[in-house]
């Protein structure tokens, strides 16, 4: 019971656990927290089914943190304590990890603080079980790691740690238990209101869980050895998986693994999809034209081995009319709510599109001073929309605006007005928990030898504050990055009054502010772009145009390289790359389809005129970028790349015409 006398209950989802009503926690009744997550049909983006050695795992690497987790609310129904005595079984294959890589299995966090209030994370030779202590001195989190290399030898295994009390024991495989006596024993009055369970992760990219996962239980209460062991293989052994990972039809008995004259039996169906019912239950098929092997489970065709896509051709999808040119775009997504973009346009009136029966529709309107970008971002359950307006309001004032999501309203509502001076962009990034936002200040009347700012948001006034200053020299645009532990943040610098040829500076933060790590010359720059390909970072600048006041105006100066650096780690620094040679380049946008990534540059002019090609770049490696699709644009000032449930698109900003274009991606 909890500490006013009541008795906890746990409520699993409706329809994974049929007839099972409120549970108490002495009922030792197993709560499977995979199920919660994975439908039966497995169908959750990111997320892939593995067999190996005749067992399915989920590979959860490539699913975002958000999808693979549920509020505690949804099983702690009757009061908000975790329980005192509990067991967790876990059946993984973890793959070897190189040296100081922490992996996150199972994770509940606080999503106000974000504090993690119970985890379950892999290093090398440990499995580490963390929880949150408190008392009046105040909360610290606990750590208590069993030794144990075995378990990242890339082999099925199965664990049960059981708490109780200040007693933590971990059982592998049936085997013998380890016991550890703790100094601190866990809580009895772990409260999980207001927390989320996060499976493979701990909320973020970083630590992601890269091996595969088959069983994932909580059974409050007691100890779940004996419910498990003796078993006939006991690296198998199971207490509750998902659906979809169940055996096959004709499955040996319980908690045996499949052998090879059961996989004998499999049929396989070549052509046209063919029907999944009970028949069919358990058989294959290959879809021969797209290289896909689909498992018939549960009346639906599971992909086994995900067909490989491949970008074929891009096609007109959509005409969108704006309110006037567009100098930025910015797609983003509202939980429960939809697929968005805001588009930033010249004139009074900037719009939000909402995506509906597979087009943007007109959604709001909202009154802009000349936009030049929108930024979209989060602070825990506050949905952000920031504007960068170039030119003053009707007072002669210069003033970029925050807009907040009103759930009651469904809308955007302004939040904050910042003093900017010709604003032309906003980022939004976090370090270490806190939240900030960048401004590009392009120029003050003439100069554009000025300060841009980093704003700090501040949660006891819940507004953004000025934190640190940063000289710029016409300042276009901002990009926040990340590398191991490190925050990075890269400027574009345009023009410093005479001459476009300027350097553009990369910082890193340390002690608190950002210092500069790193300059590039620069061209008039307008945009950069990282992205990560494997273990590869690479950091890409959009030039626009070679100008100085001394020379004579050239149509060619207009057609100059863009260029991509890459991080070496040994030098510490970034070194070129690939020249790409570019038409006024303001924008680039990374992107992928199947297993293969792309780039796209806006070419805005070519010193004549603006109905320029924009340009696909597809990577192979050790040739770099090369050119694979031309495609038709006008004026072209900023690129967007997102993707629904009917496929993949592109959509491109027009700073000389009211018209944005959607563009599909055909794969094959």
């Amino acid at each position: 019971g909890d500490s006013s006398g009541n008795t906890c209950f746990i409520q699993p989802r409706p329809g994974i656990y049929p007839g099972w009503g409120q549970l108490q926690w002495l009922d030792l009744r197993p709560l499977d927290i995979l199920a919660e997550v994975v439908p039966s049909d497995g169908a959750t983006s990111g997320i892939r089914i593995v067999q190996v050695h005749g067992a399915r795992g989920l590979q959860l690497s490539a699913a975002a943190p958000h999808v693979m987790s549920f509020p505690a609310s949804r099983i702690f129904s009757q009061c908000d304590l975790f329980p005192e005595e509990f067991s967790i079984v876990v059946t993984l294959r973890v793959p070897s990890l190189p040296p100081k890589r922490n992996e996150y299995l199972l994770t509940v966090v606080a999503e106000e603080s974000d504090l993690l209030l119970l985890g379950l994370r892999f290093s090398p030779a440990q499995l580490h079980f963390l929880f949150l202590r408190k008392d009046r001195a105040g909360a610290w989190q606990t750590r208590v790691s069993f030794r144990s290399p075995a378990l990242v030898d890339s082999h099925w295994h199965t664990l049960v740690l059981a708490v109780s009390a200040g007693v933590f024991s971990l059982t592998t495989d049936c085997g013998l238990p380890v016991d550890i006596m703790a100094d601190v024993p866990f809580p009895a009055t772990l409260s999980v209101r207001g927390a989320r369970f996060f499976v493979g992760s701990r909320r973020r990219a970083k630590g992601l869980f890269t091996g595969l996962v088959r069983q994932l239980v909580l059974l409050p209460g007691s100890d779940a050895t004996p419910r498990l062991c003796p078993s006939r293989n006991a690296p198998l052994a199971v207490l509750s998986i998902p659906r979809v990972l169940q055996a096959l039809t004709g499955k040996p008995e319980d908690n045996e693994v499949l052998k090879y004259p059961y996989e004998t039996n499999i049929r396989v169906t070549l052509g046209p999809r063919p029907p999944c019912t009970e028949v069919e239950d358990a058989q294959f098929w290959f879809d021969a034209s797209r290289k896909g092997l689909y498992l018939c489970v549960g009346n639906e065709w599971v992909s086994v081995l995900a067909a490989k896509e491949r970008l074929d051709y891009v096609e007109e999808h959509q005409n969108l009319f704006t309110n006037s040119e567009t100098l930025g775009i910015e797609v983003f997504r509202i939980p429960q709510v939809g697929l968005f973009v805001a588009t930033a346009n010249r004139k009074a009136t900037s719009a939000v599109y909402k995506w509906t029966e597979g087009k943007f529709v007109s959604y709001q309107n909202i009154p802009t001073h000349q936009a030049q970008a929108w930024r979209h971002f989060t602070i825990g359950k506050k949905i952000f929309l920031a504007v960068a307006n170039f030119e003053p309001d009707e007072k002669g004032q210069e003033f970029s605006v925050i807009y907040k999501w009103s759930h009651r309203k469904l809308k955007f509502t302004p939040y904050q007005s910042i003093a900017t001076h010709s604003a032309r962009d906003w980022e939004a990034f976090e370090v270490d928990g806190e939240h900030f936002l960048a401004v590009a200040n392009h120029r003050e009347g003439d100069n554009h030898n000025i300060d841009s700012v980093i704003y700090k948001w501040n949660p006891a006034t819940r507004l953004f504050e000025a934190n640190q200053t940063i000289a710029t020299s016409g300042a276009y645009d901002w990009e926040f990055f990340s590398v191991g532990p490190y925050s990075f943040l890269v400027v574009a610098n345009t023009f410093n009054g005479t001459s476009t040829k300027v350097h553009s500076h990369l910082y890193i933060r340390l002690l608190g502010s950002f210092q500069l790590f790193q300059s590039f010359p620069t061209f008039g720059a307008a945009d950069w772009e990282v992205f990560h390909i494997g273990e590869r970072i690479f950091l890409a600048v959009a030039n626009s145009h070679s100008y100085d006041v001394e020379m004579q105006v050239q149509n060619d100066s207009y057609i100059i390289n863009s260029v991509i650096y890459e991080l070496n780690v040994t030098a510490q620094a970034f070194v070129k790359f690939q020249d790409i040679l570019t038409c006024s380049a303001l924008d680039w946008e990374f992107f992928s389809v199947g297993e293969d990534y792309f780039l796209v540059v806006a070419n805005s002019f070519d010193g004549r005129t603006f109905s320029v090609n924009s340009i696909i770049y597809r990577w192979q490696g050790y040739e770099g970028f090369v050119a694979v699709h031309s495609l038709p644009t006008v004026g072209c000032r900023d690129w967007e790349a997102f993707s629904t449930t009917a496929g993949a698109y592109l959509i491109y900003s027009s700073a000389k015409e009211p018209l944005s274009r959607v563009l599909r991606l055909r794969t094959r």
